[in-house]
């Protein structure tokens, strides 16, 4: 069972050795970072007992209590602070510096207390990548990529492509207005790397050789009852699938994936690599991806 998330009003000073960490987002109470977090810090503390203070919480933000929240977490005692859904990009004219990568992002995920103010990173795109590299053995630069959806979550997995320079890539999205909008962000950011929109789903790829990694960056599958975002029939040759839903553990798309015998996995792995590369930010050590992984599983059985 998931613990409750805690409110602005309820939280107190943190005692002289306690360091606070924290999730901020609205909804908050499906997230199990604590559970994550919790795990590693527990690892980490069994060389270096000092990690026994540091906590990770979960927080409740409404959007307009966000320009208040952030100074009044820092007095408070709290060091790093993940942000989820509705804060990743609102909070950016909040914060003092942003991380080059994070900038190029135009959203962060992650932030930490330096030099007496908050430090923006994104480490969704270092997640992702690590996912890939782990389930499928190759790199993110080996492959094709098509990216499903044009929100949030595509905008780190695009940028993440990239940055890490992939064969070619391609965006699939209903609302082609909204991918070209993502488009002309990344240009801004520097970016000219030819990217081929779709407005219906089809192998842009047909005359590469290069391997095919789909990526569905929708929310397409975090309820049973959810369409798959593609028909996988339309890549009629072997083709990767990664899908950063993670709960359900298979999803329709993944369930397609399965029964034609394709590589794939969900999310989970994307989940475990941003939350522990966050941690590594705020701790500045190495941290157990087995630790989170285990401390994941067990809080979504």
């Amino acid at each position: 069972m998931l613990e409750e998330p805690l409110f602005l009003d309820q939280l107190t000073t943190l005692p002289a050795k306690g360091v606070g960490l924290a999730v901020l987002g609205y909804p908050i109470k499906h997230s199990i970072s604590p559970q994550l977090h919790g795990a590693a810090l527990e690892k980490l503390s069994e060389k270096e007992p000092e990690f026994r203070h540091w906590k990770y919480q979960k927080i409740e933000v409404l959007p307009d209590l966000l320009p208040k929240a952030l100074p009044r977490l820092a007095d408070l005692g709290y060091r790093g602070l993940n942000l989820t859904i509705p804060h990743k990009v609102d909070v950016l004219p909040l914060i003092d510096a942003v991380d080059p990568q994070a900038k190029i992002m135009g959203a962060v995920n992650t932030l930490s207390w330096e030099n007496n103010g908050w430090k923006g990173y994104n480490t969704d795109g270092v997640g992702l990548s690590r996912a890939v590299s782990n389930a499928f053995g190759k790199d993110l630069k080996d492959f094709n990529v098509l990216v499903l959806g044009a929100g949030g979550a595509s905008r780190a997995a695009v940028s993440q492509c990239l940055v890490e320079g992939c064969k070619n890539l391609a965006i699939y999205n209903r609302s082609t207005d909204r991918a070209n909008q993502l488009l002309e962000i990344l240009k801004t950011n520097g970016f000219s790397q030819e990217i081929v929109i779709l407005d219906h789903p089809v192998n842009p790829f047909e005359n590469t050789n290069s391997e095919i990694l789909i990526i569905n960056a929708t929310s397409l599958g975090l309820q049973t009852s959810d369409l798959s975002p593609i028909d996988l029939n339309a890549f009629p040759q072997s083709v990767c699938v990664y899908d950063m839903v993670y709960n359900p553990p298979v999803t329709k798309l993944l369930k397609q994936a399965k029964e034609k015998h394709y590589s794939c996995s969900n999310g989970l792995g994307m989940l475990v690599g941003q939350a522990a590369r966050s941690l590594e930010i705020w701790t500045g050590r190495e941290i157990s991806e087995n630790a989170m992984r285990q401390g994941a599983k067990l809080a979504l059985s």
